[in-house]
């Protein structure tokens, strides 16, 4: 329901270090852990898999890490399907624009956005909004989405299991629990970050990508339900 912690992801490498960004300290126990690459995230998964004593999700081909298929009940990054639904329809029927609403401005402690607090070190700002942390806040803050699922949108943007790809769905077709192409530079990054200020980046449907880590990215865990 959260993103993973420093303190959580530091119980599987306890040398990793967020560090910090413009002098504001990224490294607090309890806020996300950032600056952690795509396989990192991974292999944080298939460690806790290991831990509850359930099969790895992940496995290593051609010089990198894949999910398995079919994929095992261990734990894994949501695919980008999963975290598009889970973000924009709380009510499965009329999909979200923003994770406060459909409409701006976003209003007071919606979210942890590059706000004012912060202008100086981004060179920008969301106009008009504090939110009360100039880098990243506690996981868990704020309000919950109606699924009980905590920044989708704001304090650190998410890696998910997919490889990016920009593939629009012929008309009229529908593509069934997609999961991306097998292989790819580059995976899928969703929800904005501590360090957005655009309209564009705040919108739950913007995509991103990338293949290293930032200081604004982090990560969340899922499981499937069988």
């Amino acid at each position: 329901v959260r993103e993973v912690s420093n303190q959580e992801f530091r119980e599987f490498a306890n040398s990793h270090l967020s560090c910090g960004f413009g002098g504001l300290n990224l490294e607090i126990d309890h806020h996300p852990v950032v600056n952690v690459t795509w396989e990192d995230a991974a292999r944080y998964c298939n460690w806790l898999s290991e831990k509850a004593g359930l099969p790895p999700v992940y496995v290593a081909r051609a010089g990198t890490l894949m999910p398995r298929s079919p994929m095992p009940s261990g734990y894994r990054l949501p695919t980008e399907a999963e975290w598009a639904w889970a973000a924009r329809y709380p009510d499965s029927a009329t999909a979200q624009k923003y994770p406060w609403g459909n409409s701006l401005p976003a209003p007071h402690e919606s979210g942890n956005y590059g706000d004012q607090s912060a202008e100086g070190v981004l060179k920008g700002a969301v106009p008009g909004y504090r939110d009360g942390y100039p880098a990243t806040a506690p996981v868990g803050s704020f309000q919950a989405n109606t699924l009980g699922l905590y920044n989708l949108g704001g304090n650190v943007s998410e890696w998910v299991q997919d490889v990016y790809a920009f593939t629009p769905t012929a008309p009229g077709s529908v593509e069934r629990d997609p999961t991306g192409p097998q292989s790819g530079p580059n995976h899928v990054i969703r929800g904005a970050s501590w360090m957005d200020t655009a309209a564009t980046e705040l919108r739950l449907s913007y995509r991103d990508y990338g293949n290293s880590a930032r200081p604004d990215l982090g990560f969340r865990i899922a499981r499937s339900a069988r």
